[in-house]
């Protein structure tokens, strides 16, 4: 099989990562990537050896490109995905798969229509922890997943939201916490307890006054198993303390994992410095290997770049998919479904109700889904 021809539109930060996966990864190839500022294309393809486009059209048509890693700001996924998809281009796309339910169905219908896969990007899936709580699910250790926890107390401060344009206004973030930092534990929670039935959730603004979106939100959900979980996740914290995600089983079991200790990861201004560890774990039996998992893990994480190497594997995931004609590990419905989760939380603070799943797109309101006034 030749090399996937791969396509990076939107050259920010965390396009890096994805042009070193792309270049790391011996099934694909970088072939093309976009944006329209001349200077950027042109820095950007010189460092990675690629052909470089300010015209979108062109980019898509003409480069040759059988993929696309599409690292814009959330708001601005639909467009691509759905113009490459329509091109037959398959798709990964950076968290969160898009900023609306409109805009995920659209992407998702459009890649139904040509037969593309759809990826959303979920590195934390791939982390050793995170996988070692899956598969004591999956194997019975905990009998059924009837408890759930996803905290973030993490911090933004003034210069992060400063870094680029887009952050912290609805029009160009789309959100504020649950949409740019909370969908990889949302992601990890919903992949450990299955679909939601009812939600009912709050959010808030509580210390950064000089942005528009949200810094702190929190929810209680019901599941369609029985299960429950809370929510919560704020930039608020300061110094940033963890996040994790916790699961309690039938069984009286509980399995977590720490995602991420003190400050978290941001693309270009902070490396992931903590390795991701199985804080607590009473699975019987198993109580003792707590110990010599985090040497493991620890051990491991002093090999490897962590902010470059999840990416890598999930590049890898994303490209054998396509190979092997197989659903990615994080594909497009669970990125729908992140995005419905945290919808509700808007749309539950705005109606003052519980908020029953599925959730439909709101197509004849103009208040974003209760996030702006309408």
């Amino acid at each position: 099989m030749e090399p996937l021809k791969v396509g990076i539109i939107g050259l920010g930060k965390v396009a890096h990562l994805h042009a070193k996966a792309v270049l790391h990864e011996p099934l694909t190839q970088l072939a093309a990537v976009c944006s329209r500022n001349t200077d950027t294309v042109d820095t950007f393809a010189n460092e990675y050896g690629a052909r470089g486009y300010t015209d979108f059209d062109a980019f898509i048509n003409e480069s040759g490109i059988e993929a696309l890693c599409i690292c814009t700001p959330h708001p601005a996924h639909v467009h691509s995905a759905v113009a490459a998809a329509e091109a037959g281009i398959h798709l990964l796309i950076e968290k969160p798969l898009a900023s609306s339910l409109q805009d995920c169905d659209a992407i998702l219908d459009a890649a139904a229509k040509s037969g593309v896969k759809v990826a959303m990007v979920s590195q934390r899936r791939f982390y050793e922890p995170c996988q070692r709580v899956r598969r004591a699910i999956d194997e019975g250790k905990i009998g059924a997943p009837a408890l759930g926890t996803a905290t973030i107390l993490g911090w933004r401060d003034e210069p992060y939201y400063k870094s680029d344009p887009w952050r912290g206004s609805w029009e160009q973030e789309g959100g504020g916490v649950l949409v740019n930092q909370a969908p990889h534990q949302l992601d990890l929670l919903l992949w450990y307890m299955g679909e939601i039935e009812e939600l009912f959730g709050y959010w808030d603004n509580l210390n950064h006054p000089y942005i528009e979106v949200e810094d702190t939100a929190m929810a209680v959900i019901r599941f369609k198993n029985g299960g429950m979980a809370n929510v919560l996740v704020s930039n608020s914290f300061n110094p940033a303390i963890h996040g994790k995600v916790q699961i309690l089983g039938t069984n009286g079991a509980l399995v977590s994992v720490q995602t991420d200790g003190g400050q978290m990861f941001i693309p270009g201004m902070a490396a992931i410095e903590e390795p991701p560890l199985n804080d607590l774990w009473t699975v019987p039996g198993e109580t003792d290997q707590l110990e010599s998992w985090e040497r493991e893990d620890t051990d491991y994480f002093k090999t490897i770049n962590a902010t470059e190497h999840y990416h890598k594997v999930q590049m890898r995931d994303f490209a054998e998919a396509i190979r092997d004609d197989r659903p990615p590990l994080a594909d497009g419905s669970a990125g729908r479904q992140v995005v419905e989760l945290f919808t509700a939380i808007y749309r539950s603070q705005r109606d003052r109700k519980p908020i029953q799943f599925p959730l439909s797109s709101e197509n004849d309101r103009d208040d974003f889904d209760g996030r702006t006034p309408s």
